[in-house]
Protein backbone atom coordinates (compact mmCIF):
# COMPACT_ATOMS: atom_id res chain seq x y z
CA UNK A 1 0.00 0.00 0.00
CA UNK A 2 1.22 3.21 -0.70
CA UNK A 3 1.59 5.85 1.92
CA UNK A 4 0.39 9.10 -0.36
CA UNK A 5 -3.20 9.10 -0.10
CA UNK A 6 -5.46 12.02 -1.56
CA UNK A 7 -6.58 14.20 1.14
CA UNK A 8 -9.22 16.69 1.81
CA UNK A 9 -9.19 19.70 2.09
CA UNK A 10 -7.91 23.42 1.81
CA UNK A 11 -8.88 26.27 2.35
CA UNK A 12 -7.81 30.08 -0.15
CA UNK A 13 -8.76 32.81 0.99
CA UNK A 14 -7.23 36.65 -0.73
CA UNK A 15 -7.45 39.90 -0.68
CA UNK A 16 -6.57 43.02 -3.01
CA UNK A 17 -6.73 46.53 -2.65
CA UNK A 18 -6.68 46.94 1.75
CA UNK A 19 -3.98 48.67 3.51
CA UNK A 20 -3.62 45.53 5.91
CA UNK A 21 -4.45 42.98 3.29
CA UNK A 22 -2.00 40.42 5.09
CA UNK A 23 -4.17 40.86 8.51
CA UNK A 24 -7.45 40.52 6.93
CA UNK A 25 -5.74 37.46 5.25
CA UNK A 26 -5.49 35.98 8.79
CA UNK A 27 -8.69 36.26 10.11
CA UNK A 28 -10.13 34.79 6.65
CA UNK A 29 -7.90 31.96 6.99
CA UNK A 30 -8.49 31.30 10.65
CA UNK A 31 -12.71 31.18 9.60
CA UNK A 32 -11.66 28.66 7.04
CA UNK A 33 -9.34 26.34 9.53
CA UNK A 34 -11.52 23.49 9.12
CA UNK A 35 -10.49 23.15 5.55
CA UNK A 36 -7.11 22.36 6.72
CA UNK A 37 -5.19 21.64 9.79
CA UNK A 38 -1.85 20.92 8.74
CA UNK A 39 0.32 24.29 7.70
CA UNK A 40 -0.42 27.37 7.25
CA UNK A 41 1.01 30.70 4.93
CA UNK A 42 0.31 34.05 3.60
CA UNK A 43 2.14 36.05 0.74
CA UNK A 44 1.68 39.74 0.36
CA UNK A 45 2.50 42.41 -2.10
CA UNK A 46 2.97 45.93 -2.31
CA UNK A 47 2.69 46.20 -5.91
CA UNK A 48 6.64 45.37 -6.32
CA UNK A 49 7.97 42.47 -4.24
CA UNK A 50 6.78 39.88 -2.60
CA UNK A 51 6.45 38.69 1.39
CA UNK A 52 6.12 35.41 2.57
CA UNK A 53 5.33 32.96 5.79
CA UNK A 54 4.52 29.63 6.20
CA UNK A 55 4.62 27.15 8.75
CA UNK A 56 3.10 24.09 9.90
CA UNK A 57 0.51 23.98 12.48
CA UNK A 58 -3.32 26.09 12.88
CA UNK A 59 -3.19 29.73 11.97
CA UNK A 60 -3.41 31.20 15.30
CA UNK A 61 -0.12 29.16 16.51
CA UNK A 62 1.88 30.03 12.67
CA UNK A 63 1.23 33.95 13.02
CA UNK A 64 1.21 36.30 15.31
CA UNK A 65 1.75 40.72 15.06
CA UNK A 66 5.22 40.82 14.41
CA UNK A 67 4.94 38.11 11.31
CA UNK A 68 1.94 39.88 10.34
CA UNK A 69 3.56 43.08 10.49
CA UNK A 70 6.39 42.02 7.92
CA UNK A 71 4.04 40.93 5.36
CA UNK A 72 3.49 43.94 4.14
CA UNK A 73 1.33 45.36 1.24
CA UNK A 74 -2.47 45.46 0.03
CA UNK A 75 -2.21 42.19 -2.09
CA UNK A 76 -2.23 39.02 0.23
CA UNK A 77 -2.77 35.63 -0.20
CA UNK A 78 -3.56 33.00 2.29
CA UNK A 79 -3.85 28.96 2.51
CA UNK A 80 -4.68 26.49 5.09
CA UNK A 81 -3.58 23.29 3.89
CA UNK A 82 -4.52 19.11 4.62
CA UNK A 83 -2.34 17.51 1.85
CA UNK A 84 -4.10 16.30 -1.59
CA UNK A 85 -0.74 15.34 -3.04
CA UNK A 86 2.56 15.19 -1.24
CA UNK A 87 3.64 14.65 2.16
CA UNK A 88 2.92 16.88 5.18
CA UNK A 89 6.48 18.48 5.13
CA UNK A 90 6.68 22.30 5.31
CA UNK A 91 7.85 22.18 1.84
CA UNK A 92 4.32 21.00 0.90
CA UNK A 93 3.28 23.87 2.72
CA UNK A 94 1.36 26.80 0.66
CA UNK A 95 1.03 29.49 -1.29
CA UNK A 96 3.58 28.13 -3.08
CA UNK A 97 5.87 30.92 -4.82
CA UNK A 98 8.33 30.89 -7.69
CA UNK A 99 10.54 33.74 -9.64
CA UNK A 100 10.65 33.35 -12.85
CA UNK A 101 11.87 35.86 -15.22
CA UNK A 102 11.89 39.08 -12.92
CA UNK A 103 8.23 38.22 -11.93
CA UNK A 104 7.29 36.42 -8.87
CA UNK A 105 4.00 34.03 -8.72
CA UNK A 106 1.93 33.08 -5.89
CA UNK A 107 -0.17 30.01 -5.88
CA UNK A 108 -2.95 28.88 -3.35
CA UNK A 109 -4.83 25.42 -4.92
CA UNK A 110 -7.55 23.32 -3.13
CA UNK A 111 -8.39 20.33 -5.52
CA UNK A 112 -6.61 17.57 -7.25
CA UNK A 113 -5.37 16.71 -11.32
CA UNK A 114 -6.27 13.20 -12.14
CA UNK A 115 -3.74 13.72 -14.55
CA UNK A 116 -0.77 14.93 -12.20
CA UNK A 117 1.60 12.33 -12.62
CA UNK A 118 1.60 11.90 -15.96
CA UNK A 119 2.00 15.67 -16.29
CA UNK A 120 4.70 15.57 -14.03
CA UNK A 121 6.98 13.46 -15.74
CA UNK A 122 6.37 15.26 -19.36
CA UNK A 123 7.37 18.29 -17.12
CA UNK A 124 11.20 17.10 -16.09
CA UNK A 125 11.38 14.99 -19.51
CA UNK A 126 11.40 19.05 -20.29
CA UNK A 127 13.92 19.91 -18.06
CA UNK A 128 11.65 21.15 -15.24
CA UNK A 129 13.01 20.82 -11.91
CA UNK A 130 9.95 20.47 -8.97
CA UNK A 131 10.92 21.41 -5.58
CA UNK A 132 7.75 19.78 -4.12
CA UNK A 133 5.00 16.92 -4.86
CA UNK A 134 2.21 19.39 -5.00
CA UNK A 135 0.05 19.71 -8.30
CA UNK A 136 0.17 23.48 -8.12
CA UNK A 137 3.71 23.28 -8.61
CA UNK A 138 2.78 21.36 -11.64
CA UNK A 139 -0.01 24.27 -12.31
CA UNK A 140 2.30 27.07 -12.06
CA UNK A 141 5.41 25.17 -14.54
CA UNK A 142 2.89 24.76 -16.79
CA UNK A 143 1.53 28.51 -16.93
CA UNK A 144 5.59 29.92 -16.84
CA UNK A 145 6.25 27.76 -20.21
CA UNK A 146 3.47 29.83 -22.22
CA UNK A 147 4.04 33.15 -20.39
CA UNK A 148 5.72 34.52 -23.52
CA UNK A 149 1.99 35.17 -24.70
CA UNK A 150 0.97 36.71 -21.75
CA UNK A 151 -0.47 35.34 -18.69
CA UNK A 152 -3.94 34.91 -19.48
CA UNK A 153 -3.18 32.56 -23.06
CA UNK A 154 -0.67 31.04 -20.08
CA UNK A 155 -3.37 30.26 -18.20
CA UNK A 156 -5.98 29.31 -20.89
CA UNK A 157 -3.36 26.47 -22.07
CA UNK A 158 -2.53 25.31 -18.64
CA UNK A 159 -6.56 24.56 -18.15
CA UNK A 160 -6.63 23.01 -21.46
CA UNK A 161 -3.94 20.20 -19.95
CA UNK A 162 -4.58 19.92 -16.43
CA UNK A 163 -7.81 17.73 -15.53
CA UNK A 164 -9.50 17.17 -12.52
CA UNK A 165 -10.44 19.57 -9.26
CA UNK A 166 -9.32 23.06 -8.91
CA UNK A 167 -10.28 26.11 -7.43
CA UNK A 168 -7.17 28.03 -6.94
CA UNK A 169 -5.84 31.51 -7.06
CA UNK A 170 -2.26 33.17 -8.27
CA UNK A 171 -0.51 36.21 -7.09
CA UNK A 172 1.76 38.68 -8.87
CA UNK A 173 2.98 41.85 -7.60
CA UNK A 174 0.39 43.79 -8.90
CA UNK A 175 -2.74 41.27 -9.37
CA UNK A 176 -4.98 38.56 -8.40
CA UNK A 177 -6.20 35.62 -10.57
CA UNK A 178 -9.08 33.34 -9.10
CA UNK A 179 -9.26 30.08 -11.33
CA UNK A 180 -12.19 27.66 -11.07
CA UNK A 181 -11.89 24.03 -12.85
CA UNK A 182 -14.77 23.68 -15.74
CA UNK A 183 -16.46 20.86 -13.82
CA UNK A 184 -16.72 23.39 -10.33
CA UNK A 185 -16.10 20.71 -8.19
CA UNK A 186 -14.83 22.80 -5.47
CA UNK A 187 -16.43 26.08 -4.11
CA UNK A 188 -14.79 29.81 -4.68
CA UNK A 189 -16.55 32.94 -4.47
CA UNK A 190 -15.70 36.83 -4.60
CA UNK A 191 -16.61 39.52 -2.07
CA UNK A 192 -16.29 43.44 -1.30
CA UNK A 193 -15.18 45.42 1.65
CA UNK A 194 -15.69 48.90 -0.06
CA UNK A 195 -13.11 49.59 -2.22
CA UNK A 196 -11.38 46.22 -1.53
CA UNK A 197 -11.95 42.49 -3.18
CA UNK A 198 -12.36 39.37 -1.53
CA UNK A 199 -11.98 35.58 -2.32
CA UNK A 200 -12.48 33.00 -0.36
CA UNK A 201 -13.40 28.83 -0.24
CA UNK A 202 -16.02 30.06 2.03
CA UNK A 203 -18.92 32.72 2.42
CA UNK A 204 -18.29 32.35 6.57
CA UNK A 205 -14.83 34.08 5.84
CA UNK A 206 -16.14 36.36 3.71
CA UNK A 207 -18.57 36.74 6.93
CA UNK A 208 -15.62 37.01 9.49
CA UNK A 209 -14.17 40.55 7.87
CA UNK A 210 -17.51 41.91 7.25
CA UNK A 211 -17.10 41.12 3.23
CA UNK A 212 -19.67 41.48 1.03
CA UNK A 213 -20.37 38.42 -1.12
CA UNK A 214 -20.90 39.66 -4.83
CA UNK A 215 -20.66 35.82 -6.33
CA UNK A 216 -19.38 32.42 -6.90
CA UNK A 217 -16.42 32.19 -9.16
CA UNK A 218 -17.85 30.26 -12.58
CA UNK A 219 -16.86 26.70 -13.48
CA UNK A 220 -14.49 27.73 -16.23
CA UNK A 221 -14.39 30.91 -15.04
CA UNK A 222 -10.81 32.77 -15.05
CA UNK A 223 -11.40 36.52 -12.96
CA UNK A 224 -8.33 39.02 -13.21
CA UNK A 225 -8.49 41.39 -10.64
CA UNK A 226 -5.60 44.52 -10.74
CA UNK A 227 -5.58 48.13 -10.93
CA UNK A 228 -8.14 48.41 -13.61
CA UNK A 229 -10.72 46.10 -11.83
CA UNK A 230 -12.21 42.77 -12.89
CA UNK A 231 -12.43 41.42 -15.96
CA UNK A 232 -13.84 37.78 -16.42
CA UNK A 233 -12.51 35.87 -18.79
CA UNK A 234 -14.15 31.92 -19.85
CA UNK A 235 -11.90 29.00 -20.95
CA UNK A 236 -14.61 27.94 -23.48
CA UNK A 237 -13.75 24.27 -21.94
CA UNK A 238 -16.98 22.52 -22.52
CA UNK A 239 -17.38 20.52 -19.29
CA UNK A 240 -20.22 18.83 -16.92
CA UNK A 241 -21.03 20.83 -13.74
CA UNK A 242 -20.04 18.14 -11.30
CA UNK A 243 -20.41 20.20 -7.90
CA UNK A 244 -19.12 17.92 -4.88
CA UNK A 245 -22.00 16.62 -2.94
CA UNK A 246 -19.87 16.27 0.12
CA UNK A 247 -18.94 19.65 0.52
CA UNK A 248 -22.55 20.11 1.92
CA UNK A 249 -22.74 16.76 3.44
CA UNK A 250 -19.62 17.25 5.48
CA UNK A 251 -17.26 19.43 4.70
CA UNK A 252 -18.10 23.00 4.24
CA UNK A 253 -19.11 25.35 7.71
CA UNK A 254 -22.68 24.76 8.06
CA UNK A 255 -23.26 28.92 8.45
CA UNK A 256 -21.24 28.94 4.68
CA UNK A 257 -23.16 29.17 1.50
CA UNK A 258 -21.97 26.79 -1.20
CA UNK A 259 -22.55 26.02 -4.58
CA UNK A 260 -26.15 28.71 -3.61
CA UNK A 261 -26.90 26.70 -1.30
CA UNK A 262 -27.23 27.28 2.62
CA UNK A 263 -25.67 25.09 4.46
CA UNK A 264 -27.48 24.55 7.57
CA UNK A 265 -30.81 24.24 5.77
CA UNK A 266 -29.02 21.30 3.55
CA UNK A 267 -28.59 19.74 6.16
CA UNK A 268 -31.76 19.88 8.12
CA UNK A 269 -33.67 18.81 5.40
CA UNK A 270 -31.21 15.42 5.40
CA UNK A 271 -32.71 14.65 8.77
CA UNK A 272 -36.24 15.67 8.11
CA UNK A 273 -36.08 13.15 4.66
CA UNK A 274 -34.27 10.58 7.24
CA UNK A 275 -37.51 11.13 9.02
CA UNK A 276 -39.62 9.90 6.06
CA UNK A 277 -37.46 7.20 5.47
CA UNK A 278 -36.72 5.61 8.34
CA UNK A 279 -39.69 5.81 11.49
CA UNK A 280 -37.97 4.87 14.48
CA UNK A 281 -39.84 4.79 17.78
CA UNK A 282 -37.43 5.89 20.06
CA UNK A 283 -36.68 7.59 23.33
CA UNK A 284 -34.11 10.90 21.59
CA UNK A 285 -32.31 11.80 18.83
CA UNK A 286 -28.74 12.81 19.35
CA UNK A 287 -25.83 13.63 17.09
CA UNK A 288 -21.95 12.46 17.57
CA UNK A 289 -20.95 16.36 17.63
CA UNK A 290 -20.73 18.03 15.38
CA UNK A 291 -20.89 16.26 12.29
CA UNK A 292 -24.31 15.54 12.58
CA UNK A 293 -25.52 17.84 14.59
CA UNK A 294 -27.86 19.84 11.85
CA UNK A 295 -29.54 16.72 10.55
CA UNK A 296 -30.29 15.21 13.68
CA UNK A 297 -32.64 18.85 14.45
CA UNK A 298 -34.12 17.68 11.33
CA UNK A 299 -34.81 14.66 12.34
CA UNK A 300 -36.32 15.60 15.71
CA UNK A 301 -38.02 18.14 14.44
CA UNK A 302 -39.49 15.97 11.86
CA UNK A 303 -40.21 12.85 13.76
CA UNK A 304 -41.54 14.71 17.12
CA UNK A 305 -38.61 12.92 19.23
CA UNK A 306 -37.13 14.71 21.66
CA UNK A 307 -33.14 16.26 20.86
CA UNK A 308 -30.58 15.78 22.76
CA UNK A 309 -26.89 16.25 22.88
CA UNK A 310 -26.11 12.89 24.29
CA UNK A 311 -22.64 12.90 23.74
CA UNK A 312 -19.99 16.33 24.81
CA UNK A 313 -17.27 17.26 22.63
CA UNK A 314 -14.05 18.78 23.68
CA UNK A 315 -13.71 21.24 21.45
CA UNK A 316 -9.64 21.40 22.22
CA UNK A 317 -9.44 18.06 20.18
CA UNK A 318 -9.70 18.31 16.26
CA UNK A 319 -11.81 16.70 13.93
CA UNK A 320 -10.68 13.28 13.62
CA UNK A 321 -11.53 13.58 9.83
CA UNK A 322 -8.78 15.23 9.00
CA UNK A 323 -5.75 14.33 11.74
CA UNK A 324 -3.19 13.28 9.09
CA UNK A 325 -2.47 9.78 10.48
CA UNK A 326 -4.57 6.32 11.55
CA UNK A 327 -3.06 6.47 15.11
CA UNK A 328 -4.35 10.45 15.18
CA UNK A 329 -7.63 9.40 13.82
CA UNK A 330 -7.48 6.26 17.35
CA UNK A 331 -6.87 8.73 19.44
CA UNK A 332 -8.89 11.74 19.12
CA UNK A 333 -12.02 9.18 18.79
CA UNK A 334 -10.78 8.25 22.39
CA UNK A 335 -10.91 11.84 24.09
CA UNK A 336 -12.86 13.74 21.82
CA UNK A 337 -16.52 13.09 22.72
CA UNK A 338 -17.95 12.20 26.61
CA UNK A 339 -21.50 10.41 27.11
CA UNK A 340 -24.00 11.85 29.01
CA UNK A 341 -24.55 8.67 31.62
CA UNK A 342 -27.83 9.45 32.92
CA UNK A 343 -29.73 10.78 29.96
CA UNK A 344 -28.44 7.73 28.12
CA UNK A 345 -28.88 5.08 30.27
CA UNK A 346 -32.19 3.03 29.55
CA UNK A 347 -33.12 4.74 26.94
CA UNK A 348 -33.70 4.07 23.11
CA UNK A 349 -31.05 5.94 21.30
CA UNK A 350 -31.33 7.11 17.63
CA UNK A 351 -27.81 8.13 16.46
CA UNK A 352 -27.68 10.71 13.27
CA UNK A 353 -24.70 10.38 11.10
CA UNK A 354 -23.56 12.18 8.02
CA UNK A 355 -21.05 9.63 7.15
CA UNK A 356 -19.67 6.19 7.90
CA UNK A 357 -16.32 6.01 5.98
CA UNK A 358 -14.00 3.20 7.68
CA UNK A 359 -17.03 2.44 10.36
CA UNK A 360 -13.88 2.25 13.10
CA UNK A 361 -15.00 5.80 14.77
CA UNK A 362 -18.96 5.13 15.04
CA UNK A 363 -18.24 1.50 16.38
CA UNK A 364 -16.02 2.63 19.02
CA UNK A 365 -18.92 5.41 20.36
CA UNK A 366 -21.60 2.83 19.64
CA UNK A 367 -19.96 0.47 22.34
CA UNK A 368 -19.21 3.38 24.93
CA UNK A 369 -23.16 4.11 24.90
CA UNK A 370 -23.90 0.16 25.30
CA UNK A 371 -21.70 0.04 27.85
CA UNK A 372 -23.46 2.94 29.97
CA UNK A 373 -26.87 1.31 29.10
CA UNK A 374 -28.43 2.29 26.48
CA UNK A 375 -31.77 0.27 25.56
CA UNK A 376 -31.81 0.02 22.10
CA UNK A 377 -28.98 1.54 19.81
CA UNK A 378 -29.81 3.17 16.18
CA UNK A 379 -28.26 4.58 13.81
CA UNK A 380 -29.55 6.77 10.47
CA UNK A 381 -27.04 8.57 8.27
CA UNK A 382 -27.42 11.42 5.80
CA UNK A 383 -25.96 9.93 3.08
CA UNK A 384 -25.83 6.47 0.73
CA UNK A 385 -23.11 4.98 1.36
CA UNK A 386 -19.58 5.76 0.51
CA UNK A 387 -18.30 3.02 -1.83
CA UNK A 388 -16.23 4.42 -4.04
CA UNK A 389 -12.79 6.47 -3.29
CA UNK A 390 -12.94 9.84 -4.62
CA UNK A 391 -10.18 11.00 -6.81
CA UNK A 392 -10.89 15.11 -6.30
CA UNK A 393 -9.48 15.70 -3.06
CA UNK A 394 -11.48 14.12 -0.32
CA UNK A 395 -9.98 11.64 2.11
CA UNK A 396 -12.04 8.48 0.61
CA UNK A 397 -8.78 6.36 0.79
CA UNK A 398 -8.56 2.95 -1.00
CA UNK A 399 -11.77 1.31 -1.70
CA UNK A 400 -10.28 -1.53 0.57
CA UNK A 401 -10.86 1.23 3.36
CA UNK A 402 -14.82 2.01 2.91
CA UNK A 403 -16.24 -0.20 4.98
CA UNK A 404 -19.13 0.16 2.57
CA UNK A 405 -17.44 -1.13 -0.40
CA UNK A 406 -16.85 -4.19 1.19
CA UNK A 407 -19.77 -4.87 3.47
CA UNK A 408 -23.72 -4.80 3.16
CA UNK A 409 -26.02 -2.67 5.02
CA UNK A 410 -26.81 -5.41 7.29
CA UNK A 411 -22.90 -6.77 8.04
CA UNK A 412 -22.19 -3.16 8.60
CA UNK A 413 -24.89 -3.01 11.60
CA UNK A 414 -23.28 -5.79 12.78
CA UNK A 415 -19.92 -4.94 12.52
CA UNK A 416 -20.46 -1.41 14.29
CA UNK A 417 -23.07 -3.44 16.92
CA UNK A 418 -26.72 -1.41 16.29
CA UNK A 419 -30.04 -2.83 16.61
CA UNK A 420 -30.79 -0.87 12.81
CA UNK A 421 -28.91 1.01 10.72
CA UNK A 422 -30.13 2.85 7.65
CA UNK A 423 -28.70 5.53 4.92
CA UNK A 424 -30.43 8.27 3.48
CA UNK A 425 -31.19 7.31 -0.24
CA UNK A 426 -29.81 9.24 -3.49
CA UNK A 427 -32.86 10.47 -4.31
CA UNK A 428 -33.71 11.75 -0.43
CA UNK A 429 -30.12 13.36 -0.76
CA UNK A 430 -30.57 15.11 -4.07
CA UNK A 431 -34.03 16.24 -2.79
CA UNK A 432 -32.39 17.85 -0.05
CA UNK A 433 -30.89 20.39 -2.28
CA UNK A 434 -32.09 23.06 -4.67
CA UNK A 435 -29.13 21.51 -7.16
CA UNK A 436 -30.43 19.40 -10.19
CA UNK A 437 -28.51 16.22 -10.02
CA UNK A 438 -26.87 16.10 -13.25
CA UNK A 439 -24.70 19.57 -11.79
CA UNK A 440 -23.74 17.13 -8.31
CA UNK A 441 -20.64 14.89 -8.28
CA UNK A 442 -22.08 11.88 -6.64
CA UNK A 443 -19.30 9.73 -7.64
CA UNK A 444 -18.23 8.53 -4.18
CA UNK A 445 -21.83 7.01 -3.76
CA UNK A 446 -22.37 5.56 -7.56
CA UNK A 447 -18.73 5.24 -9.19
CA UNK A 448 -19.65 7.71 -11.83
CA UNK A 449 -16.41 9.97 -12.04
CA UNK A 450 -17.13 12.95 -14.44
CA UNK A 451 -13.65 13.06 -15.03
CA UNK A 452 -11.66 9.95 -15.74
CA UNK A 453 -8.47 9.05 -13.80
CA UNK A 454 -5.85 8.93 -16.32
CA UNK A 455 -2.62 8.19 -13.96
CA UNK A 456 -1.59 4.57 -14.11
CA UNK A 457 0.62 5.45 -10.81
CA UNK A 458 -1.47 4.71 -8.05
CA UNK A 459 -1.55 8.02 -6.56
CA UNK A 460 -4.71 7.72 -5.22
CA UNK A 461 -4.48 4.53 -3.51
CA UNK A 462 -6.58 2.19 -5.23
CA UNK A 463 -4.23 -0.53 -4.84
CA UNK A 464 -4.83 -2.99 -2.53
CA UNK A 465 -2.24 -5.25 -1.00
CA UNK A 466 -0.17 -5.01 -4.34
CA UNK A 467 -3.45 -6.11 -6.15
CA UNK A 468 -5.14 -2.78 -8.37
CA UNK A 469 -9.17 -2.83 -7.14
CA UNK A 470 -11.13 -3.79 -10.02
CA UNK A 471 -13.54 -0.72 -9.34
CA UNK A 472 -10.43 1.41 -10.50
CA UNK A 473 -9.33 -0.45 -13.89
CA UNK A 474 -12.19 1.50 -16.30
CA UNK A 475 -10.30 4.89 -14.69
CA UNK A 476 -6.46 3.79 -15.28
Amino acid sequence: MLSVYPKEKCGIFAVYNHPEAAKLAYFGLYALQHRGQESAGIVSSDGKSISEYKAMGLVHDVFNEEILSKLKGHIALGHVRYSTTGSSLLLNAQPFCVHYSGKSFAIAHNGNLVNAVRLRKELEKRGSIFQTTMDSEIILHLIVKELRNGIENAILKTMKRIKGAYSLVIMTEDSLIAIRDPNGFRPLCLGKINSSYVIASETCALDLVEAKYIRDIMPGEILIINEKGLRSIKSGINAKISQCIFELIYFARPDSMVFGENVYMFRKRQGMLLAKEYPIDADLVMPFPDSGNYAAIGYAQASGIPFEMGMIRNHYVGRTFIQPSQSMRDFGVKVKLNPVKELIAGKRVIIIEDSIIRGTTAKLRVKTLREIGAKEVHMLVSCPPHCYPCVYGIDFSTKGELIAATKSVKEIEKFLGLDSLGYLSKESLVKATTIPEEKLCLACFTGQYPVPLEDKVDKYCFELNGNISPSARPYL
